[in-house]
């Protein structure tokens, strides 16, 4: 039979995608991923729009495409009629109904609480919508007159979506738009201040710089349950995997009703899931999604999730990648189920690879992996593949009893040498290793493959949701075929994308190099991708898993994600949790010279933006004195329009004190170097410079601010995906790490301890490292305030 003109059905399908108002981008990545293609294609023929929609209508179809619950499919039709005939109109009025239909899953459907609880037939007129913005303005006003065009207005927009869900986003937006304009007036120099794309100094700026809104007519993916796409576990009897074998029969692959019977019954319908990595390295951010995935699904239907470490290579495992990987678990957030080893199962998979055996399904083989590998090039069967099995059993057992030497015998799974799919190539399921195990101690000296163990021991646990990285998706078939040729419950398997993160590497092999080879500062090096490395740079838990949420649990693979996005979702955590403070890092020295030398001024600095005035816990003491200290990127001998520094006869503010003026400069015998500024200050405030700086001032006469040292981290590599480049290491930016070792601070900090987050004011946030001492503190940048990331960017 003539293959299908496989290029002919995607232009065809492309030419339907682009109909109902999907844009070319998202249209041609939609037919690369067959899964969304067929649901789509299934969604525009059931709602009778193959000759097109409008795009609003369009994109609607495209999400019930990719977040329709599985457990509801009989509702389906329904909800699309809604759609097409612009019942349910809007994003806000879509997510609420997808929640609605998977609550309900096959049963009869009430429609009067369907359409009450997705606002179908509500009419939210523009007169209520501006009456709302009108609440939600003045009960911000304070805060906004404050921050003027620096005003978060992501949070407006979700005040006013909160009151009003089913108003119109273009409207709500316009309007907070125009009623800011009419309380703020045009934005001034200091409100939005641009950089020149030509090099020069760093201009001070007026205010600190906080995330900027990120703002979508359309619900983000945080705002979506991205656990949606996942079946019940009731469900697990439907053939979801065919394994196509060079002989022409097929393996379609799901549990009979007494395998299902059994397991739901040992379960209690409960979700069971799995996060299982090896004890052999430090986990990085691409776990922190695995464990996203695994835990948070768990949670989310109220089942468990294991912690299962899968220590098979009894050469790479260590006690301390065990611990570390316990503590990391603990430290995201996730509580285990129950934590357990595959060692824990090696007599299980024992008996069950003898069974394998008689069932005709496995061989003992001779061949060295040389030849192992040339035989699988050439798709040839090994010349003992078809020995009797009996004479396998005998030499298997052989195997176990240390009778036969290393990397003289395997056990093999009898596959599919023909077959398309290379992990269908008679995989190893035993090799011989006398290597004492970590967990297991002597016992053994045959060791499971991953490819042999891992399917069993997600049955024997009774996983019911087995979900891995795209890279796994060819093993599939040998997971089935496995469990099927053992008669064993088959867990449903569900591959998504790995994450990838711009400027960094993930493998652990170049991990391993760049730590022993001492190319970073060991395995909680700030700069690496390592959660024990980003835990110590001062992220949260919350900022790595909203980012993982945000990222989403797709399969659209290959995505590079940029770093920025990462570190909004860090500004976004810490510009709440974080207080402010000030530190100088380059000091330049100022004498106020209408101020007495034994002058001290006690003022009140705000910890918050919004601190109210009643509330002395949201404040802390700074020293106002004769000598400060501001940053001398801070000052320039010449002034601008564009300069908010201090420069010769000029004021700026000094953040929570007073105007100064430069009235003189004191320069070295260069007659460049700049020693001291000599300036006065107006302690009368009438003076209303546009700068605001900030400072440290010393706490008596003679006596220098208290030191620390900040260490200022960034991008670890100079190119956007290092993993690619042949001579990566080449790569290394060599200013990914500057050290500043006598920064001034106000004395506060002098209380802080290890761990304690902060914003330092115009500079960025920064968390106190480990190596901070009695003597000396130690702060790590996090983050900078500026932001480059917005929801566009990949």
């Amino acid at each position: 039979m003539p293959a299908k003109d496989d290029s002919s059905e995607k232009e065809k399908n492309l030419e339907l995608f682009l109909k109902i108002g999907l844009d070319e981008r998202t249209a041609r990545n939609t037919i690369a991923n067959n899964k969304v293609t067929a649901n789509l294609t299934a969604v525009i023929h059931e709602a009778a729009v193959t000759d097109g929609c409008n795009r609003t209508v369009g994109n609607l179809l495209y999400t019930v495409a990719t977040k329709y619950p599985a457990n509801a499919l009989v509702h389906r039709l329904a909800l699309l009629q809604y759609i097409v005939s612009s019942k349910i109109k809007t994003p806000a009025q879509l997510d609420v109904a997808l929640s609605f239909l998977a609550a309900s899953g096959s049963d009869k459907l009430d429609l009067n609480k369907f359409e009450e609880s997705s606002g179908v037939g509500v009419e939210v007129s523009a007169a209520e919508i501006e009456q709302t913005v009108n609440e939600v303005l003045e009960e911000n006003k304070a805060s906004i007159l404050e921050q003027r065009y620096r005003t978060n207005v992501g949070e407006l927009l979700g005040h006013v979506r909160k009151r009003q869900p089913w108003g119109d986003a273009k409207t709500v937006k316009q309007l907070i738009d125009a009623k800011l304009y009419g309380l703020l007036g045009e934005r001034t120099a200091a409100d939005d201040e641009k950089p020149s794309r030509k090099k020069k100094e760093k201009p001070a700026k007026v205010e600190d710089k906080t995330a900027p809104a990120v703002i979508s007519e359309q619900p983000s993916e945080e705002d979506l349950n991205p656990y949606l796409i996942f079946p019940q576990p009731e469900e697990n009897f439907k053939v979801h995997t065919e394994v196509p074998f060079s002989d022409g029969s097929i393996l379609r692959c799901f549990n009979t009703k007494g395998l299902l019977e059994k397991h739901l019954k040992t379960t209690g319908g409960r979700v069971l899931t799995r996060f299982p990595p090896e004890p052999n390295g430090y986990l990085h951010i691409g776990h922190a999604k695995a464990m996203f995935v695994d835990f948070g699904l768990a949670k989310d239907r109220g089942g468990g999730c294991y912690l299962r470490y899968d220590d098979t290579n009894p050469e790479a495992e260590k006690q301390e990648y065990i611990d570390h990987i316990e503590e990391i678990v603990q430290w995201m957030g996730w509580e285990p189920y129950k934590i357990t080893y595959t060692s824990d199962y090696f007599q299980d998979l024992y008996e069950l690879a003898v069974e394998l055996i008689r069932r005709g399904h496995a061989y003992v083989d001779h061949q060295t992996p040389d030849e192992i590998k040339e035989h699988r090039e050439q798709k040839k069967n090994s010349p003992w593949r078809e020995r009797p099995i009996e004479e396998s059993l005998k030499l298997f057992e052989d195997m176990r009893r240390g009778l036969i030497e290393e990397g003289k015998a395997t056990l093999r799974m009898k596959q599919d040498m023909q077959s398309d799919n290379y992990n269908m190539y008679d995989l190893i399921a035993y090799r011989i290793k006398f290597t004492p195990h970590p967990h297991a101690g002597d016992k053994w000296c045959i060791y499971p493959s991953y490819d042999y163990s891992h399917c069993i021991v997600d049955s024997l646990e009774n996983i019911t949701h087995s979900l891995c990285t795209l890279e796994f998706e060819t093993r599939r078939a040998s997971y089935y075929w496995l469990l099927h040729a053992l008669s064993l419950y088959q867990p449903y398997v569900w591959e998504y994308s790995r994450l990838n993160v711009s400027n960094t590497v993930m493998s652990k092999r170049k991990l391993n190099y760049l730590v022993t080879q001492r190319k970073v500062d060991g395995w909680d090096d700030p700069r690496l991708m390592t959660l024990a490395g980003l835990r110590r740079r001062g992220l949260t838990p919350t900022a790595i898993n909203d980012f993982v949420r945000g990222v989403g649990i797709t399969r659209s693979d290959g995505t590079l994600i940029a770093v920025n996005r990462l570190e909004y979702h860090i500004r976004e955590e810490l510009n709440k949790t974080a207080p402010r403070t000030m530190v100088v890092l380059d000091p330049l020295k100022i004498v106020i010279t209408n101020l007495e030398a034994n002058s001290r001024l006690e003022l009140d600095a705000k910890k918050w933006p919004d601190a109210q005035n009643d509330d002395s816990s949201a404040f802390y003491k700074v020293p106002f004195s004769n000598v400060v200290y501001i940053e001398r990127s801070d000052f320039r001998m010449k002034d601008s329009k564009d300069y908010y520094g201090l420069a010769p006869g000029k004021f700026v503010l000094l953040r929570y004190a007073f105007p100064i003026k430069c009235a003189e400069v004191i320069l070295a015998d260069d007659n460049e170097t700049i020693l001291e500024i000599r300036a006065e200050y107006d302690p009368s405030k009438k003076s209303k410079p546009k700068g605001v700086l900030h400072w440290v001032a010393e706490p008596s006469p003679g006596v220098d601010p208290f030191k620390v040292e900040v260490r200022l981290f960034e991008k670890l590599f100079l190119s956007k995906n290092p993993a690619e480049l042949e001579n990566w290491l080449d790569d290394l930016n060599p200013k990914s790490k500057e050290v500043i070792s006598s920064a001034y601070s106000v004395p506060s900090l002098q209380s802080a301890t290890i761990g304690d987050r902060f914003q330092f004011e115009r500079l960025g946030y920064f968390v106190v490292d480990k190596d901070s001492t009695s003597e000396k503190l130690v702060f790590n940048r996090t983050v900078t305030l500026r932001d480059s990331y917005s929801k566009g960017e990949k």
